[in-house]
């Protein structure tokens, strides 16, 4: 009877597991379910080994698509460059050599300069990571001390060519010192680690972006499968992680469109580049903006894919015939099948390298079936020689604005067109939110603040912010003054910088909180720069130590506040703060340099003032304050004839520099 009873249990154990398996608890969590877990405060990441656990097969491709393989240590493997014939990039602007090399299996980049067949400077730098699948390019960064930084050389693997970094060409080359802030890394790379107080200090960073870039954080989805509470996805969508397939088509859209809508990013107030989940609208966190240019419609930038998707007549017929039929919008369990989104035509867990172009051309065949609509109008003989690709002519193949060297599928499907001069007409008419019909003011007034910071479009980018901001009232003034300060510095009108600042009651208390982009600390640094460009070194010193203290781990904060210490005569604390800025950014040349003056000028330590001086030098050879300062030190040597030499390479470098004139003109004087 025992035994009976026994048998009768282990039957029903059985009968419920299977009931779990293939719906049983599931369609309860769905009925109960309406949103997805993942957008809740509850739901953490919990990294891409936990998901190959029950995901081997999808992990296995997908690690060999460009997402998986965006981001990696370098290697020989990981590298897709070129090292034949030691190639060697020059930047005619900087007069800068560049070349790589692997030494074992470090890949280091050496810049040098010439003085006829004489190397007069160089310098080593070990990379630490990859950027890219290779598939375009291969930019390199390098890291000290956990600060990432993006080394000025790139290899463009269409072209199998070294060059320049895009944006370190024309007089723009940064060397080693462009900083990869959270922006860049967010979208190139999984979610790291990022230390608040800094511009770019990570504490981890991980191999490439994972599932949960695309799936949202998996915490909860995890725990219940593990519990087993499973759901039957043919029949229920399982809200404890996200599908983005089955999501409504404008957010299926904005998954895509965080990293694959490339442009000027706003973020909205208090967010950061961490907030995006999928499930979300995109212009929740972040507003995306790009130039409109009259006459440059064919034009297309390296990551427009969804943009440049949203303009193809393919897309708006389908989104026309979804508005029609509002029932079949957002319903069902694939969305997409009545519409033209990414995932179309793109399989995320699969390489496109892999991708048949029967794929493609199957989903245009899906809506243009050839026997009945006879829309293609080119020769049958024209078709055959295609191999029937239509994407060949509809996805026009070409160079992106953004990137030299490279070669991308356009994604606005178009019958092709006569090319025209653009040159021609270029014009500028203004800037279009994306992601986003109806923008609020004040993204828009950033949009153009930073059109004017990062890209140089020209003043009239500051005018066009200003018309976004309005400030007639009390009210209105103190809900724009971030932004205002921050273009009337750029505008170098520091007086009226000072007199918004001192408008605003209590403005220093609504600076105190840290943030991801160190928005705070950078507007107290405006009106600290702002006093001292008006000489009020007290006023200047006290935002400068806000400033630093908002974002202790900033190198250009940390200088300013030693600085302001030097200019209030606390020399000795300023010697402390120069020391630290040293041992946390070892390879800052301004903060050698400031170090050596107050060697110098504290202790009178020549012999360890030069040694500073040189050491700034040997990182930046055309740093003017670390050349003057040596030649000061020189003179105060009696060497007039190198600091002489010293001083006529600064106005080389910068014939503006008032203080390397006045140097010279007394030198002159005493010879």
């Amino acid at each position: 009877m025992r035994s009976f009873k026994l048998l009768i249990f282990l039957l029903i154990l059985i009968a419920v597991a299977g009931m779990n398996w293939y719906c049983g608890s599931a369609e309860k969590t769905s009925a109960v379910r309406t949103s997805y877990v993942g957008l809740t405060d509850s739901a953490k990441y919990v990294g891409i080994q936990t998901c190959k656990g029950c995901h081997a097969n999808v992990h296995a491709t997908f690690i060999h698509t460009g997402m998986g393989q965006s981001f990696d240590h370098t290697s020989k493997i990981k590298s897709s460059a070129n090292f034949d014939h030691h190639p060697v990039v020059y930047d005619k602007y900087k007069d800068f050599y560049y070349t790589p090399q692997w030494v074992g299996d470090s890949l280091k980049f050496k810049e040098f300069r010439l003085e006829g067949k004489d190397t007069i400077y160089q310098r080593i730098q070990t990379i630490k990571y990859i950027v890219g699948s290779g598939q375009h390019t291969n930019s390199h960064l390098w890291e000290s001390n956990g600060y990432i930084y993006q080394a000025p050389l790139t290899f463009y693997t269409q072209k199998q060519r070294w060059d320049l970094p895009p944006g370190f060409e024309n007089g723009n080359n940064s060397r080693f010192n462009r900083l990869i802030g959270l922006e860049c890394m967010t979208c190139h790379n999984g979610f790291p680690e990022f230390e608040l107080g800094s511009e770019n200090k990570y504490n981890l960073i991980k191999q490439g972006i994972d599932c949960e870039r695309c799936h949202g954080p998996g915490s909860i989805h995890v725990k219940e499968k593990s519990s087993g509470q499973l759901v039957d996805t043919s029949k229920y969508v399982d809200y404890s992680i996200v599908n983005p397939s089955k999501l409504p088509i404008d957010l299926q859209f904005d998954v895509c469109q965080r990293c694959h809508v490339q442009g000027n990013a706003v973020l909205n107030e208090g967010k950061s580049f961490f907030d995006f989940r999928p499930g979300m609208k995109l212009s929740e966190v972040m507003n995306v903006f790009m130039p409109v240019y009259a006459g440059r419609e064919q034009e297309h930038i390296m990551a427009s894919h969804a943009e440049r998707l949203k303009e193809s007549k393919c897309y708006l017929v389908t989104l026309d015939r979804l508005n029609k039929n509002p029932e079949t919008k957002n319903l069902g369990l694939k969305p997409y099948k009545n519409a033209l989104t990414c995932v179309t035509c793109h399989n995320p867990h699969i390489s496109v390298k892999y991708t048949n172009n029967d794929v493609f051309n199957g989903a245009c065949k899906n809506c243009h079936q050839e026997s009945k609509d006879h829309l293609c109008t080119n020769e049958k003989s024209l078709l055959t020689k295609a191999k029937n690709n239509c994407v060949s002519c509809h996805m026009s193949f070409s160079g992106a604005t953004d990137i030299p060297h490279v070669s991308v599928h356009d994604h606005k499907i178009a019958i092709p067109s006569k090319k025209v001069n653009i040159e021609a007409i270029k014009k500028f008419i203004g800037i279009n939110c994306i992601n986003n019909p109806n923008p609020p003011n004040t993204a828009i007034a950033q949009a153009y603040i930073n059109y004017f910071e990062k890209f140089g479009l020209g003043d009239v980018m500051l005018d066009s912010a200003l018309n976004y901001l309005p400030r007639n009232s009390q009210g209105e003034l103190e809900n724009n003054i971030v932004k205002l300060i921050q273009v009337y510095f750029l505008r170098q009108e520091y007086a009226t910088v000072i007199n918004y600042a001192q408008k605003v009651k209590d403005l220093k208390s609504r600076l105190q909180k840290v943030q991801y982009d160190n928005a705070n600390a950078w507007t107290s640094y405006r009106i600290a720069e702002s006093f001292h460009q008006l000489g009020n070194e007290l006023e200047a010193f006290n935002w400068f130590k806000l400033a630093f203290t908002l974002a202790p781990k900033s190198s250009e904060f940390a200088n300013k506040y030693g600085t302001a210490l030097v200019n209030s005569g606390q020399n000795a604390e300023a010697k402390k703060v120069f020391a630290s800025l040293v041992k946390e950014h070892p390879e800052y040349a301004p903060g050698f340099s400031n170090l050596g003056y107050l060697t110098l000028s504290i202790e009178g330590n020549q012999i360890e003032a030069e040694r500073l001086y040189n050491f700034a030098l040997a990182l930046d050879p055309d740093y003017e304050s670390a050349l003057l300062n040596k030649a000061g030190l020189l003179i105060v040597q009696h060497n007039n004839e190198g600091a002489i030499k010293l001083i006529k390479r600064i106005l080389k470098i910068n014939p503006n520099n008032q203080l390397a004139k006045i140097a010279l003109m007394r030198l002159s004087l005493r010879s």
